[in-house]
């Protein structure tokens, strides 16, 4: 049985969310794909992760490369798991079919996009069997709230 976490962004963008995200992936020892919508997008997230921050080094790559199975952090468009990764993360309108192979997804979505949102309901429903399903919003400062 995996953990599926339902990130709900609406005050705080992706760009904030997911690179602390992503630290405490590393801090827990586990490696991490994200997923997200095309190469331009895996491009732009690749530089958000060399500058999110000044005092941060967070080591990652986008998936295609020889180094592949090294990488703690990888930016893929498709379906592989070439790091062997623990934990799964889904941007960009792209959505889990499955948590096989994970001991985590992590599925993040726009609240300020009603087709993302139609498509988050659709993945809890498919998810729901078989896996702890738990879902994240953000309150009014910005901190991250399970409601379910």
């Amino acid at each position: 049985m995996a953990e599926v976490l339902f990130y709900h962004l609406e005050t705080q963008p992706l760009e904030r969310v997911l690179p602390a995200l992503l630290e405490k992936t590393l801090e827990r020892g586990w490696r991490a794909v994200v997923e997200t919508s095309s190469r331009p997008r895996a491009e732009a997230l690749d530089a958000l992760l060399w500058t999110f921050r000044d005092d941060s080094f967070l080591p990652h790559g986008i998936a295609g490369d020889a180094a592949d199975p090294e990488q703690a952090v990888l930016i893929a468009i498709g379906g592989e798991n070439p790091n062997a990764a623990n934990v799964r993360f889904f941007v960009d309108r792209a959505v889990p079919q499955s948590s096989d192979g994970y001991q985590r997804i992590v599925y993040m979505f726009s609240g300020h996009d009603p087709d993302a949102v139609s498509e988050a309901r659709e993945a809890w429903k498919a998810l729901r069997d078989g896996n702890e399903l738990t879902y994240w919003q953000q309150d009014d400062s910005g901190r991250w709230v399970k409601r379910g």
